[in-house]
């Protein structure tokens, strides 16, 4: 028997450490090649380790939210034979997530600091002997085979799975080694299987569940610390009458075919951007504070806030400034799909300079949007709702928004904000000067 020690990969150009956010085997477990043993995050994706070795756990390195460096041990396992070590081959990017630089986990310090390990568990009497798959005795076999038996799958594919109340264990994967692709659970509800029923009846509960701050979640939550911390927001909220750009946003669509991408107020949103920062380029910039620098961009690339399965993510429109009501319109679906499904590169998510974020959707008259950081500027989508409005002689129904725009003081005088805000308010409330080109 040896022993095989698997190193933390390098997961990308540049990423000196990765956070620890998912085990998919615990000490004594068997393991085989190819099957996934844990997921890390860097500051840009989330990526899946697999096992090179076929052989049974000895040592675990590191806990979930620990963030270990690249090539400190990750795990240890026995194998049959001579044992060795590698760097593990990282198996796929799946969930993205929003850049930041969290603590260090006394696991990645242990680690670094090249402190002993703690002691080798060994597997216990009923789990058989180890490095054996399947150990002498019903028990044992029946515990390495329900080890194995666990179902493969990326993080975004388990938690969908989970939040539509599917066992993946029902579910036959068509990936590598048996994995569960977005592909296997659509086929299988497409035959026919059910969501297993939520419980029924009234009844008091008093449980209580702690959740630990790991992943995506946490470097949401570091985001928005940098940002509330470092950025001393105005919030400017204005008023407009979107009545006769739904009116055309209507009729461009009544063209369309049913397969093909509808407009919706995002893309002309999107062009009254683009139109008013070329006369407000302050706007559409980032700040790197601690330089002491403001790099104004003549690219504009949108990025646009989009609510996922696993989290708040940034997907980003790259040079909205080239591209016209329709392609705008297009890259924002297949965005937000790559976004929610976790497919979405490294390059999509990151580079944005200014920012949407859209609640009209679950109404809310206006907000207070954070803005994201290192960037001056974020615009808030409002409800849109159908209201009285004096026009000089009488209340007539108008389809009005609120938008609820959030600047960076330090960098964006009130005025200048004001004037972005209004200037965006006109092209919207007539909408025929978006196409207009200056």
């Amino acid at each position: 028997m040896g022993e095989f020690i698997i190193k933390m990969p390098d997961v990308g150009e540049g990423v000196a450490e990765a956070e620890l956010v998912e085990w998919h085997c615990k000490v004594g477990d068997p393991v085989r090649e190819d099957m996934v043993l844990a997921a890390v995050m860097t500051d840009k994706a989330t990526v899946e380790i697999p096992s090179p070795v076929t052989g049974t756990v000895l040592w675990l390195g590191a806990e979930i939210g620990d963030t270990v460096a690249v090539k400190a041990p990750l795990m240890r396992i026995q194998v049959a034979g001579e044992g060795g070590e590698a760097d593990a081959v990282p198996m796929a990017e799946t969930v993205t997530a929003a850049s930041s630089s969290p603590q260090r986990g006394e696991g990645a310090r242990r680690a670094d600091e090249g402190a002993s390990p703690p002691p080798i568990v060994q597997p216990s009497p009923s789990s058989g002997p180890a490095g054996h798959l399947l150990p002498a005795g019903e028990k044992g076999k029946r515990i390495a085979l329900d080890a194995l038996a666990k179902p493969l799958a990326s993080p975004a594919v388990r938690l969908r799975a989970q939040d539509g109340g599917i066992d993946l264990r029902q579910v036959t994967g068509t990936g590598p080694a048996g994995r569960i692709t977005h592909d296997d659970l659509d086929q299988f509800l497409a035959r026919g299987a059910q969501p297993q029923p939520a419980p029924t009846g009234l009844a008091k509960k008093t449980a209580v569940e702690e959740i630990k701050v790991t992943g995506l979640r946490r470097r949401i939550s570091e985001k928005m610390v940098l940002a509330t911390s470092r950025i001393p927001h105005i919030t400017y909220v204005e008023e407009i009458d979107v009545t006769d750009l739904e009116v055309l946003r209507a009729t461009m669509n009544a063209s369309r075919k049913h397969e093909q991408t509808k407009l919706t107020i995002l893309p002309f949103l999107m062009r009254a951007m683009v139109k008013t920062i070329y006369e407000q380029p302050v706007v559409n910039a980032t700040f790197d504070d601690d330089a002491g620098i403001i790099s104004r961009h003549a690219a504009v690339h949108i990025g646009i806030a989009t609510q996922t399965p696993a989290g708040l993510t940034v997907p980003v429109v790259r040079h909205a400034e080239a591209r016209g009501i329709w392609d705008c319109a297009a890259e924002v679906v297949r965005l937000a799909e790559a976004a929610r499904t976790g497919s979405a590169l490294r390059e999509e998510l990151s580079g944005s300079t200014i920012t949407i974020t859209s609640l009209g959707a679950m109404g809310g008259i206006a907000t207070t949007p954070i803005i994201n950081h290192p960037e001056v500027a974020i615009v808030g989508v409002n409800k849109i709702m159908t209201r009285p409005v004096w026009d000089g002689s009488q209340f007539i129904p108008r389809k009005m928004m609120n938008l609820s725009s959030s600047f960076d003081h330090r960098v964006v005088d009130g005025w200048d904000a004001a004037t972005f805000v209004q200037r965006i308010k006109a092209l919207l409330e007539t909408p025929a000067l978006i196409f207009i080109e200056s």
